[in-house]
Formats: structure tokens, sequence, C-alpha cells
């Protein structure tokens, strides 16, 4: 299999029998997504989604990314969460955390509207400058305040160097496919616009036209993502724990929660998976952080953060987990050369490619902290390329959903998002909100 589970390193720290014991939760767990009868069923789309996705609006979204190649500098992409985490992580890992700086020819790619921060709003205008520039905005609503107010401010950069007709031909609205306020902007202003599924969330909408158009715009070949989901789709398929590795995740993450591990670690040995972490988080941290309960998502990137972190991972207090994604084969190979002089004492090394190296550091790393108490789930990807990447990400969501429904949560809503946006918007003086201005205002002056 293109992802495949890695057992040997939890097996000590479960009971014996524990999988036997947790397959009827798993059983149930894959019932519910099988026929929707689980909390958030309206929001399965993406279950089929590698298979019945919209083939024509597919095409369009190649067609505007050439379009967008063509004419643009500079694509901004903006949007929060969902609606630029997932885009981000796949142009990152697939080209290049320093894409921007060895792009051959394709256009920078730059995401906005994921903080209220002026000085991050201000830096990325300096960097527009007087070039050639689009944007992509997304959102369901259009009224979402962090991408709002960047879309507000981008748009009316376009309209000052393009004039309103021609601006409107360089912005691309993925929204909702019916209505809201950005839809009716688009239609009143003849914005080309893609489709922000009904039925899939935005931790779930990386394979949907929400990543699809600047991941397409960065190069990347969206048809082999899309089929290495499908082919995950296929597999992944079966609730016998002893033959999906997806559901085996999901069920050891849930037995390691129940022994204490409240913590898990996303861990890789790529610098360029750190996005995919952040992906990871929002994509485990929202569907399993409620009523009371969940695994706090967190992540590292080795060996960088054993110089930082590995002590505490190594001796601190026993309640994580790691789940390493661990990459077979390298896109590159770099070997050690000899020294003369061995200045170093790195002589033993040559003829070693960096690729070992990294294996060994993998190897040396999961032994130490496995003897340190601290289990380690192993997640070993065939190949870093974008057919095993759509392989991955489906595997990570659907481990995702099976995962919240065996911890006893709705794994599809998000409510405890809200709780910021109403203060925001009462301290901030929105209309409707004033009944709780005067008692937050009374909160934040209190001694």
């Amino acid at each position: 299999m293109p992802v495949s589970f890695n057992s040997k390193y939890v097996e000590k720290f479960l009971e014996k029998d524990a999988l036997t014991n947790i397959q009827n939760e798993v059983t149930r767990a894959d019932k519910m997504l099988r026929e929707k009868t689980g909390e958030g069923n309206d929001f399965l789309g993406w279950v089929t989604l590698p298979e019945d996705y919209d083939k024509e609006e597919f095409e369009q979204i190649k067609k505007s990314a050439e379009k967008i190649r063509k004419d643009s500098e500079v694509l901004v992409v903006v949007g929060i969460g969902g609606s630029y985490l997932g885009a981000r992580a796949v142009i990152e890992f697939i080209k290049s955390q320093n894409y921007n700086l060895k792009r051959n020819g394709a256009p920078e790619i730059y995401f906005a509207g994921n903080t209220i921060s002026s000085d991050s709003l201000t830096d990325l205008l300096e960097i527009i400058g007087d070039r050639d520039f689009s944007v992509n905005i997304i959102s369901k609503s259009g009224t979402t305040t962090e991408p709002a107010v960047a879309f507000r401010v981008l748009r009316e950069l376009l309209v000052n160097k393009y004039g309103k007709a021609e601006a409107a031909k360089r912005i691309y609205a993925t929204t909702d496919k019916a209505k809201g306020t950005l839809k009716n902007l688009s239609d009143i202003e003849g914005y080309q616009t893609f489709v922000v599924p009904d039925d899939v969330g935005g931790r779930y909408s990386v394979l949907t036209a929400v990543g699809l158009l600047p991941i397409a715009v960065a190069g990347i070949d969206i048809d082999a993502l899309m089929k290495g989901a499908y082919d995950a789709m296929e597999n992944l398929n079966d609730s016998n724990i002893e033959n999906n590795d997806c559901y085996k995740y999901a069920a050891v993450r849930n037995l390691l929660y129940r022994s204490g591990k409240k913590i898990e670690m996303m861990v890789s040995y790529e610098p360029s998976y750190t996005m995919m972490n952040e992906w990871f988080k929002q994509l485990f941290g929202e569907s399993e952080g409620k009523d009371g309960k969940g695994i706090f998502p967190a992540s590292a990137i080795f060996s960088t953060d054993l110089h930082s972190m590995g002590q505490y991972i190594q001796e601190g207090e026993r309640h994580l987990f790691e789940t390493v994604v661990v990459f077979n084969k390298s896109r590159t190979e770099l070997l050690i050369k000899e020294e003369a002089e061995n200045f170093d004492g790195l002589n033993f090394l040559k003829g070693k490619s960096l690729s070992y190296v990294n294996r060994k550091a993998f190897e040396g790393t999961v032994l130490a902290h496995t003897d340190g108490n601290v289990p380690n789930v192993i997640l070993e990807v065939e190949k870093a390329d974008e057919y095993n990447l759509g392989y991955l990400i489906y595997f990570l969501e659907k481990a995702c959903a099976v995962s919240g429904y065996i911890l006893g949560v709705n794994p599809f809503n998000q409510p405890g998002v809200e709780a910021y946006k109403k203060n925001m918007f009462a301290l901030l003086g929105k209309p409707g909100y004033e009944a709780q201005k005067e008692e937050l205002e009374a909160r934040l002056n209190q001694a």
C-alpha cells in the first residue's frame, strides 16, 4: 500500500487483545460513515469525492490555473483554516518550502486572510508592488472577518491598477454554489467562480476547488493527486482492523488516549512536511476537540526539533505519543564525500547519502523514544510525490472521521470556533451585538 501502518513500536504500550476488543467500535464507526447515520452525516461528501467530483469544474480549474500562470507574476490566495492550509501544505511539500524562490516561471503564491495583522498584510502589498497579480478568494459566506478584510484591501488594489472590468478577470472566487455575500458579489461583478461543496467541511476540502486551484497554479499534477485519493478510497474500505491500516491507526490512537496519552505529536523528518503538520492539527483538533474530549494535536520536524523538544519528549511527562510519517524514497540523493583532513570526523560516512543518514536518525530516535516510554506510531509512505500525498490525505481524513466516531463526538462540526467571533464582534461594535459589548469591556477592565 502507498501508506502503511507499522505497529512495531506501539504494540508494547497496548494491552493484550486491545485491538480485538475495540473492533466492534471500529465496525460501528465504519457503519455510520457508510450508511450516513452518525452525527454530522450531511458533511460526508469527502468520502466519495475522489470518484464523483465535478469533472467539468476540474477541467475549468486547470484552464484558470493556466491563465493565472500566463498573466500573473503573483497569486494571492485569501482564506483561513481549511480554506488555505491544505493548499499551502501540498504546494510546500511537493514543490518546496522555498517555492516562491524557485518557482521556474510560475507565479509566486502568497496566502492572506488568515490573520488580522496590519503588518502582515502591509508586507504582502509591498511584495506585490507594481507586478501583475490575481486573487483567489475562498470563503463559503464571504463575511468571515479575516479573509473579508484582506479581500477588501486586495480588491481595491486590483481595481485601482487595472480598472473594474479587468480586475474582475483577475479575481477567482471559491464560494457557495448558490447563495451568500461572496456568491452574490461574484455574480454581479462577473468573477470566475468555483464551488465549496455543501457537504464537505473546510478542513476536509483540500481535494475540492478550495485547494486544487492554487495547487494547479503551482504546477502540481492534480490528476495524480486525485488518483492517489481515489485508490485510498478504494483500498481503505474494509471494516476489519487487520485489513485496514487506516482504521488500525484510528483505533490505536483511541486506545493510547484511553491509557492516558492525551497529546499526539505528528513528526516528519522532512522540513517540507511542516505545513502538512499544520493541516493535520486543524483536521484532528477541530474534529475531535469537543465535549471535554480529544487528543491534543501537536507537531515537530526531526531532527531539527530534537535539539529543542527532544529532552522533553525523552524524559518529560509521559502523556504523549508520536505519529511519525516516514517517506521511504527521497526525491533527491546527495552523497557525503571524503575530506582529506577529516576535520569534522565524518569520513566514516563517505559514500553515504543524506537520505541514508536521515533514515538512521529516525531509527535511532524511535528506539530512544520508545525506550523512554513514548509510543511511536509509524506511517510509512512509499514516495514523496503527488500520488502518494493524495493517498495520505485521504488516509488521514478517513482515520480522523472514524477516530472521532470512536471517541463519541461529531467529527464534522466546530461549535467552539464561534465563541471568539461573538466576543470580537461585540467589542468591535458590530450591529446586533450591542448588548454584550458593555459586559465584555467591563470584564476586560477588571483589575
